[in-house]
């Protein structure tokens, strides 16, 4: 990127505004970098480069896009005053993006394709998204609310609506290929180099992690959605070329990383992207859903009926954590492992607060706040005292208990629009490439929607981003589809 606008620049004549303009740029980032030197005030050196990402936004904004893919595997969670948080970098990248894209859309509004926005995946998205806002205004807290449905705003705009502008062509998608793997390669480098010292104990996991994840889990799953990318890019490229070593390597090494993660969603979720694969070639993905919506529900009824979920209240003194990994999975076996148990006591919470507020809920953003008053002591365990004010580890019970009942209703039909989208498209796509590229988009979809079972990591910026990216490329392939239909009639 900087070598094709480095490349441009010098071809304008000397006297032209941006090369005075780079030059100065240069003086201003030498000054700045040896006063932050001389003051230890750091942040000076972090001017020029804000200035920078100024003047791309002006010139060519893509490129800011493509900085922020890079800047995703690599971004770090800060707490500010406030009580505010942020990932830096890439959320202020995110802040300029929705800038330029609402100022872009105002004018060249013509421009855009108003099939995006009429798509079943758009209209379905724009739902959940308006009643969000409707639960805002009825929030428990109407403010954490509001910062709730600000940054949501912002991942849509970013990560569907620009990415579905941007990703159209099967260049822009060998560029968010490359400049998502290559920056989520050095952070897995890093932490097995890291991990390697202890032997890649399962104590340490979690320590090694930093700072670039908050926890084994958010890496394992990351790396496991983001492998069918790199699966289904080696056909892109000549067998035994560079490239297709990087990306078999790539492989390898993810594979790797998520075998001393060990997380067992990451585990499972590898092999249910070969069934989840086969399922789409037979076009039985509804039929399969039906069925995991039916045993969940029977499920649901066993263990509600009577007292009978009682039952599964743990012992406090045996649901501790686990520093061996084949003690912790025999643990989990026996409803002894914390981290499970730990779930179980905030689902039971969950089931009360839907009870309490059913139809808007407490409001985006407002679990943390509410679920303590809920909670049944016979679930309670070592860690329930939640200083890190974690969720609920369900994003399908967050949305519920935080949007009520409609609020779940429109996420699923979101969920499931775009997973019965995703085996529509395939079978009409006819080209292998972007045939591919849709199974790759879809596979890693599904995959976080599983895995949202056990996580709320959707708000994230490292998996809601591929959350949107992925519908938006859903969509893309679908409407291409449809020019070439209707070239041919």
């Amino acid at each position: 990127m900087l070598r094709r606008l480095t490349a441009s620049i010098l071809a304008l004549p000397a006297d032209h505004p941006q090369r005075w303009l780079v030059g100065v740029w240069g003086l201003l980032a030498v000054g700045l970098s040896w006063m932050a030197i001389g003051l230890e005030a750091w942040w000076l050196a972090g001017v020029p480069v804000a200035l920078l990402v100024v003047w791309l936004a002006v010139v060519d904004f893509r490129q800011i896009f493509f900085l922020m893919l890079a800047c995703i595997p690599i971004s770090i969670e800060m707490e500010l005053p406030g009580g505010f948080g942020t990932d830096l970098p890439s959320e202020p990248l995110m802040w300029v993006l929705t800038l330029v894209s609402v100022v872009w859309l105002l004018r060249h509004w013509r421009a855009v394709d108003a099939r995006f926005i009429r798509h079943p995946i758009s209209l379905m998205l724009l739902c959940h998204l308006a009643w969000t806002a409707v639960c805002v205004a009825a929030s428990t807290d109407v403010l954490v609310s509001f910062k709730f449905l600000l940054a949501k705003g912002w991942y849509v705009v970013v990560f569907y609506c620009l990415a579905g502008h941007l990703l159209e062509q099967q260049r822009d998608l060998k560029k968010l290929l490359w400049w998502f793997f290559v920056p989520l390669a050095i952070t897995v480098v890093s932490v097995l180099v890291r991990h390697a010292p202890s032997g890649f104990s399962f104590k340490e996991v979690n320590f090694v992690m930093g700072p670039f994840f908050r926890n084994h889990v958010m890496y394992a799953c990351l790396l496991a959605i983001f492998l069918p990318f790199l699966w289904y890019g080696c056909y892109w490229y000549r067998r035994f070329s560079i490239r297709w070593w990087l990306l078999v390597l790539g492989i390898v090494l993810f594979v790797v990383g998520i075998n001393f993660a060990y997380t067992r969603a990451a585990y499972v979720a590898l092999v249910a992207a070969v069934g989840i694969y086969w399922l789409v070639r037979q076009r039985w993905l509804k039929l399969a859903v039906l069925g995991f919506a039916l045993g969940l529900a029977g499920l649901l009824v066993v263990v509600t009926r009577g007292d009978n979920w009682l039952e599964f209240a743990p012992n406090f003194e045996r649901a501790v954590t686990h520093t061996r990994f084949d003690n912790l999975l025999e643990a989990t076996t026996k409803l002894e492992d914390i981290s499970t148990m730990e779930r179980v006591y905030r689902w039971v919470a969950a089931s009360y607060m839907i009870q309490d507020h059913p139809f808007m809920g407490f409001g985006p953003g407002n679990f943390y706040f509410n679920y303590k008053d809920y909670t049944v002591s016979s679930f309670k365990t070592y860690v329930s005292d939640n200083p890190e004010r974690s969720g609920i580890h369900n994003y399908y019970l967050m949305v519920t208990v935080e949007q009520g009942l409609p609020g779940l209703a429109f996420f699923l039909a979101l969920c499931l629009t775009v997973i019965f989208t995703g085996q529509r498209v395939y079978h009409q796509t006819a080209d292998p490439a972007r045939r591919r590229m849709l199974v790759a988009a879809l596979l890693s979809f599904i995959l976080i929607t599983m895995l949202m079972l056990m996580n709320d990591f959707v708000e994230t910026d490292k998996i809601g981003s591929l959350f949107f990216i992925c519908a938006a490329i859903l969509v893309n392939t679908d409407l291409k589809n449809n020019e070439i239909l209707n070239d041919e009639l």
